[in-house]
């Protein structure tokens, strides 16, 4: 049977509309990674927004006083140069040292309803006085719970009586390279300013720090961005803006939320510990692949193991390549050390190794990345140390080579506050602390046994080790 020419023409048309329609009906019922772009940010926008916080710093810091000049006063136009590359005020002229406060703006947003606040470390780091401005233009006093240098958050707590709006944490895995992102923060000090762009690259490494791991996005981010939080097209925060390249135009860089969530429980008890395997590493090229019979490159390679490690312990040996932690892959070097970070100290993990062409598993219990947790708010002996002003750490082998040390034991200070009881009685950053009073000290737990002992004394003496000197140090205790 032969159809009209007409009827085959719209047959053709019918099955292409048929087409059409499934296609789109496939499209609305597959779960897609990332929503499209809407045809407006307004709706997401207002119903983020509440979230986000503006925090203002002040910190008092010591600085030298220029010499006025005519028409500039105590403001140099070369003291604010110079400031600009070295990030602070540039002492030209020698006067007398004073005190000045220093103001700074960064946003963040509330993550839980009660109060709890994410934003960069390096928006509250030394700061004297903390504030939160939230959307209805209320401002609180906030408390630094806990920060992390290394992967540079923190996180703030600001006491309120009422349930705040706070944001969904999302999955940064599921971010794609192409994914519609949207940025709200208060660059410059202008609240809440809104930018969108696309994620750019995933993975970056822009040398802030051991655990680089940064969301590239091209949503126009500045200088008051940071700590503000970065959205999926659902609403959820997938990163938090930290760096820019001042130089480039639509470079901006994010912390991936995963990072955060994983150091969120840590945060919140105020202090960050981390796993530590005790190895050297190098990236497997390659050359090195090929030479170990591997099919292409992948793993950390393992070029010196340290005495005494865990690594040394659990049986590890130079030359080994390490390929999976617990069952997942280390897909090359800079993997290695952000999942071994993850873990707390005292974890047993399991590697998946090459060695000699064959695999073969191995156990391994790690220890402190630090070798010893700081002495901070919530430890016994903390409170002398806070009176004092200074915090501390278990000294390493590392810390000693850096130091030039010959000993490998004893406790080093390495944060000073600089109007300090024991800033102004002489200690400095890198002291190591060999004895108080008359009780030798090699561990932490030495130190705060000691600092108990000697809560009620007027006077605490210090033995310390600086570079190749000891000396002893005197400090006058408050109210004694």
């Amino acid at each position: 049977m032969t159809f009209p020419q007409s009827f085959r023409i719209k047959t053709r048309f019918s099955y292409a509309g048929l087409i059409v329609v499934l296609f789109f009906v496939w499209g609305a019922l597959t779960p897609l990674a990332a929503a499209p772009m809407p045809p407006s940010f307004a709706p997401l926008v207002s119903r983020l927004a509440p979230a986000v916080v503006n925090i203002n710093t002040e910190k008092h810091v010591s600085s030298s006083r220029g010499f006025d000049i005519p028409g500039y006063g105590q403001r140099d136009p070369f003291d604010e140069f110079f400031g600009r590359f070295f990030g602070r005020r540039f002492d030209r002229y020698h006067g007398r040292s004073m005190d000045r406060p220093v103001k700074s703006l960064g946003s963040g947003f509330i993550f839980s309803s009660d109060g709890y606040i994410l934003t960069n470390n390096h928006v509250v780091e030394d700061a004297d006085e903390i504030k939160v401005t939230l959307s209805d233009e209320k401002t609180y006093e906030a408390r630094l719970i806990g920060r992390d240098e290394k992967t540079d958050l923190a996180v703030l707590k600001i006491d309120v009586d009422h349930d705040l709006p706070a944001v969904e944490l999302g999955d940064s895995n599921q971010l794609r390279v192409g994914d519609w992102v949207i940025a709200i923060g208060n660059p410059f000090g202008l609240e809440r300013t809104v930018t969108a762009g696309i994620v750019s690259a995933k993975g970056r490494v822009i040398g802030s720090g051991p655990y680089d791991n940064f969301i590239q996005t091209d949503a126009s981010i500045n200088p008051g961005n940071s700590g503000g939080p970065l959205f999926n097209m659902h609403g959820e925060v997938i990163g938090i803006n930290t760096a820019i390249v001042a130089s480039g135009q639509g470079i901006g860089f994010a912390i991936p939320i995963n990072m955060a969530k994983d150091l969120l429980p840590q945060l919140k008890t105020g202090k960050v510990s981390r796993g530590r395997l005790g190895i050297n590493i190098q990236e497997v090229t390659d050359d090195l692949a090929a030479s170990f019979g591997l099919d292409k490159k992948q793993g950390a390679l393992i070029s010196r193991v340290e005495e005494d490690s865990p690594a040394a312990k659990a049986g590890l040996k130079t030359g080994d390549i390490i390929l999976a932690v617990d069952g997942k892959k280390v897909k090359n070097m800079r993997a290695l050390p952000r999942m071994i970070a993850a873990k707390k100290p005292g974890t047993k993990v399991t590697l998946d190794i090459l060695r000699d062409g064959k695999t073969m598993q191995v156990d391994v219990v790690l220890d402190d990345l630090e070798g010893g947790v700081a002495i901070e708010n919530g430890e016994n002996g903390s409170e002398q140390l806070k009176s004092l002003g200074m915090t501390v750490r278990q000294l390493t082998p590392e810390m000693a080579a850096r130091l030039g040390l010959g000993q490998k034991r004893g406790v080093v200070i390495y944060r000073l506050d600089p109007n300090g009881l024991a800033a102004r009685a002489g200690l400095q950053t890198g002291d190591v602390l060999l004895m108080v009073n008359n009780a030798e000290i090699a561990t932490l737990k030495d130190l705060q046994k000691a600092l108990r002992a000697g809560r009620k004394q007027t006077y605490i003496r210090f033995l310390v080790q600086r570079r190749q000197m000891r000396i002893f140090v005197v400090v006058k205790q408050k109210g004694k």
